[in-house]
């Protein structure tokens, strides 16, 4: 039986983190920004968790993990919002059609 370290944490972590900010980077819509900025703050969540069970000092990392994931809720309710705004106004999602700022 094999146990599973903290680098296997570490891994996972800063394989989603490259995933997220390469989607973040490289997707014209406005939908797949947003995604990759939700792996970005999952890979956040998944660290402090780790760092947390494997020092074993106290519970901050599990704490910091849950503010985490109600941020990332938030956000999503926040940026669902904005694009129904911005879908509503332009008729598209495109982030490079957004040039301008005032409605």
């Amino acid at each position: 039986m094999e146990i599973i370290g903290i680098q296997s944490y570490l891994v996972i972590g800063q394989i989603l983190f490259a995933a997220g900010l390469l989607t973040a980077v490289s997707k014209r819509n406005i939908i797949g920004i947003f995604m990759g900025i939700e792996l970005i703050l999952n890979s956040a969540a998944i660290n402090f968790a780790a760092f947390s069970k494997f020092t074993a000092v106290s519970l901050e990392g599990q704490v910091f993990s849950m503010f985490i994931i109600v941020l990332a809720a938030a956000e999503a309710a926040i940026a669902l919002a904005l694009l129904l705004a911005i879908y509503k106004r332009y008729d598209d999602i495109n982030a490079d059609n957004l040039t301008t700022l005032k409605l």
